[in-house]
């Protein structure tokens, strides 16, 4: 079969070329690709067939890179346009993708229920002639998946939960994209100096760089400025969280927090009625596959084993959190009454964060923002890459020259051994850009590792994107230490993509780690934000180049469980809905999937929320992305990670040589194996013994 021309979408290898990717050729290209791909996978069935029907018995090699190799080639090119979809969002990039996306989806599908493949898999896994223990795991994945998605199906219901498939997928896009919009979409102007009382420069700044992107002037005709104004408020992250922190002006916090809260909830961009389509899908298709629910099909391929058990451990937490966190509303409360609230004043919800950071200061007299000066990105990536070197003993050097990236505020880096053998490498997207590319922090993968010879190693490459504060006229980005932590977490999940040994890219870094134990890698990086050391290299101030003095530091350590009974609950609160929502709720209930959320925030928060709050319209990660019935994993992981930190700490943190073996034995065993073996043996290998809650509830001050 005589292949396609390599255009920049279907190279299929290597690092993209993201400006030659445009819409017109994602149109061209992406029906060529499914054809070419049609074509390979009828050539692989032919074979397979020929074999089953002589009884010869099917070997790994038969079948396994063949099927590999199909699927990263549709990985590798909707990956690319995915991936700019996501950091460089255009109307017409969004249109493409909509339009291709029900082809991937019928192609995916059509691949999973292939029964020619799916009886060599079989056949393969009963025949025994497989020993290792990387390529079992690898093939029961795929039967399991292939089973999730519609394998025993007969022909009629194999259609239905084909064309349900497609729009699901359809349904998450839309969801994702109104979320985006309704965060573009709302903006408040404030002219006068009261209304930002409070606010630290750093924010005004950014407030009037978006008045005068919107082609706001003031009232003589001037370009925007922070001193003068206009300001211009918004719901994105960088914009919406200094306001509802420092913001002085009650009556303006209530307003933005209402519309943070109602995002995506009425009018044109509504998700309510996406949700229970979402949901209701679903539960159909899990009940078409003989599943329960989507909890269910969820959890078969999970470290967890049942519901029962997710919930036992989020009642654990639950029970430590929830006196903490009445105390803790009680303490705002108090803070807010001395300094300045009347007698009869009731503490809401756009209070917290305001109250939290006065009561902060009070408490440990740390002011976040004003410690922003001492964390350039620069210098941050710097303790950053010391650490990696200690910890697992790499190198990390930039070569954003050497390869075409997608905008101008994107580097590249190269991850070298100490031997200087290149093992990998990783884009670095740090700042937010509203109006292009969608909010959070994510790490994705552009290369895996796969050994295809043993000379032909194709090396890992990963996206690492953040949206923290951009950079101001000559000021570098200045981070807040939130946004040091979350730089932090998605490179643990890059460690974990790029520090792999495992010489199949099915279960390579990431690949087949259950989805509970993924966060593992990128919670455990967290920790060692505020390590001695560590932080010693991190936080230099950006002009003088002072180290951030050891006072602050130690109020940061303070801090760190300020709060932590609402942060806990919080999080517990958010896992138990999707359990729910995915576990009990559907058409027959009478009841709206918001009426279920209030139902459980009755024991899992410590303020009800507010009537206009439609938070489920912008949980993006259950409805638009990997999460659903899933959310909990944040917490479960959080055990495993604190647990695998406490090995340090057991250790002496300061003990140089003893932290060089366990960062060793720790690289070798959770960075190094992936998704090879079942993460309570890749955690008992690293531990000696099975994960305890006793490290997290410690950790979160919660003991």
């Amino acid at each position: 079969m005589t292949s396609i021309k390599q255009t920049a979408l279907l190279k299929g290898e290597g690092l993209p070329d993201y400006d030659k990717i445009t819409p017109s050729e994602i149109t061209e290209n992406i029906p060529k690709l499914i054809k070419e791909l049609n074509g390979e996978l009828n050539k692989l069935e032919e074979q397979l067939e020929k074999q089953l029907s002589t009884k010869s018995s099917i070997s790994w090699e038969d079948v396994m890179p063949q099927l590999y190799d199909i699927g990263e080639k549709l990985r590798w090119s909707w990956g690319v346009v995915s991936h700019l979809n996501a950091v460089c969002n255009s109307t017409e990039l969004r249109e493409v993708h909509s339009n291709q996306q029900p082809t991937i989806v019928r192609f995916s599908n059509q691949l999973a229920q292939n029964e020619v493949i799916f009886k060599a898999l079989s056949n393969l896994k009963e025949d025994g002639n497989i020993k290792d223990e990387t390529q079992i795991r690898i093939i029961e994945t795929e039967l399991i998946t292939m089973k999730n998605k519609g394998i025993g199906l007969e022909a009629n219901e194999k259609a239905l939960f084909n064309s349900r498939s497609e729009r699901l997928a359809e349904l998450s896009t839309t969801f994702s994209n109104n979320v985006l919009d309704a965060t573009k979409n709302w903006s408040l102007l404030l002219k006068n100096k009261s209304e930002v009382e409070g606010l630290p420069e750093r924010t005004l700044e950014t407030l009037a760089l978006a008045a005068k992107e919107s082609g706001d002037k003031d009232e003589e005709g001037n370009d925007p400025s922070s001193s003068n104004g206009p300001w211009r408020v918004g719901l994105d992250m960088p914009r919406y969280i200094p306001f509802q922190t420092y913001a002085k002006d009650r009556r303006l916090r209530e307003k933005v927090y209402r519309a943070f809260v109602s995002r995506a909830s009425d009018g044109e961009i509504s998700n309510k009625k996406i949700i229970e389509e979402i949901l209701d899908l679903r539960n159909k298709q899990a009940k078409l596959l003989g599943y329960k629910n989507w909890c269910e099909i969820s959890l078969a391929t999970k470290m967890a084993d049942s519901e029962n058990a997710v919930e036992m451990l989020l009642e654990e937490l639950r029970l430590a959190a929830m006196p903490h966190a009445e105390k803790e509303l009680i303490h705002l409360h108090e803070c807010a009454k001395r300094n300045g609230e009347n007698e009869d004043f009731e503490l809401s919800p756009w209070d917290v964060s305001f109250w939290a950071e006065v009561l902060r200061k009070d408490k440990y007299d740390l002011d976040q923002e004003k410690l922003r000066p001492w964390f350039p990105l620069d210098q941050v990536l710097n303790g950053l890459f010391n650490l990696c070197k200690r910890l697992f003993e790499i190198e990390i050097e930039e070569a954003s020259n050497s390869v075409p990236l997608w905008h101008e505020d994107v580097r590249f880096f190269n991850v070298i051994n100490l031997d200087g053998q290149k093992i990998a490498s990783f884009y670095l997207d740090p700042f937010s850009r509203p109006a292009t590319k969608r909010g959070g922090a994510w790490m994705d993968e552009c290369l895996c590792r796969n050994q295809k010879t043993k000379d032909d190693i194709v090396l890992p490459v990963a996206y690492l994107v953040c949206n923290q504060t951009p950079p101001i006229a000559e000021k570098p980005s200045l981070m807040s230490f939130e946004e040091v932590e979350t730089l932090f977490h998605e490179f643990g999940h890059g460690l974990q993509h790029m520090l792999t040994t495992v010489n199949y890219p099915q279960a390579a870094g990431i690949n087949n780690v259950e989805w509970d134990a993924v966060e593992l890698a990128s919670q455990f990086m967290e920790n060692w934000c505020l390590e001695d050391q560590t932080i010693s290299e991190i936080a230099r101030h950006w002009e003088t180049k002072e180290p951030l003095p050891e006072s602050e530091i130690n109020k940061l350590r303070l801090s760190r469980t300020f709060n932590s009974g609402l942060a806990t609950l919080r999080q517990i609160h958010f896992a138990l809905t999707d359990l729910k929502l995915h576990s009990q709720w559907n058409k027959d209930l009478e009841i709206s999937p918001d009426e279920l959320r209030r139902e459980i925030a009755k024991n899992t928060t410590v303020m009800d929320p507010i009537p206009e709050d439609q938070f489920l319209c912008a949980f993006s990660h259950i409805f638009a992305g990997g999460y659903a019935a899933g959310y909990y994993s944040y917490k479960w992981a959080e055990v495993l990670s604190s647990d695998a930190f406490a090995a340090f700490e057991e250790a002496g943190l300061a003990n140089q040589e003893e932290v060089r073996k366990i960062g060793k034995k720790y690289r070798d065993s959770i960075l190094s194996l992936g998704g090879s073996r079942s993460p309570n043996k890749v955690f008992k290998q690293f531990r000696g013994r099975l994960p305890s809650t006793e490290a997290l509830i410690r950790h979160s001050g919660l003991n």
